[in-house]
């Protein structure tokens, strides 16, 4: 057994053990996912379903070697993080009932579409008394309409609302 094996499947049991419901309770199973995804065959995702994983650019797994990226074949924006794999990690999320964390999944995959420049912009706009309530408004809109980032513009619209009821948003 490789070492990566070894790591997957203790990875494996300790996500086993953290759904099992407490005092004898029936565990929380495996379900499969909207899409078919069944966390106990096909994750990782990487490793027994290769063919689902793209990056950004539509290069696949195995298009990423060494070799490749020593011969500038391979470029940065080559091996980010695609939408549609976030999305496929949440439904292997929600399979073993991590529901939350498929969440975050969800909100990260809507985040891949607004550049790094502009997310760090908005992070420091969500900080204590940095914005305005129209200003967040404003930014959640932006999120919702430019970007199709619908979660997370939910989310800042919350978050300008409590905001507003703990006083921390800029005095206009």
């Amino acid at each position: 057994m490789s070492q990566q094996q070894l790591v997957e499947d203790i990875i494996r049991e300790v996500l086993k053990t953290m759904y099992k419901s407490p005092q004898g309770a029936a565990p929380v199973s495996a379900a499969p996912a909207a899409k078919g995804l069944c966390p106990d065959k096909d994750y990782p995702l990487a490793a027994k379903r290769p063919e689902l994983v793209r990056t950004p650019t539509g290069k696949s797994l195995a298009d990423i070697t060494l070799e490749k990226a020593l011969k500038g074949e391979v470029k940065p924006e080559d091996v980010r993080i695609s939408p549609e794999t976030l999305r496929l990690q949440a439904e292997i999320a929600d399979g073993v009932g991590r529901n939350q964390f498929a969440n975050n999944l969800r909100r990260a995959a809507e985040l891949t579409a607004i550049p790094d420049d502009r997310i760090l912009e908005i992070y420091n706009a969500l900080r204590p008394y940095r914005s305005t309530k129209q200003e967040l408004f404003a930014i959640a809109d932006e999120m919702e309409f430019k970007y199709n980032a619908k979660i997370n513009a939910a989310f800042v619209r919350e978050a300008a609302g409590v905001y507003e009821r703990r006083n921390r948003l800029r005095a206009e």
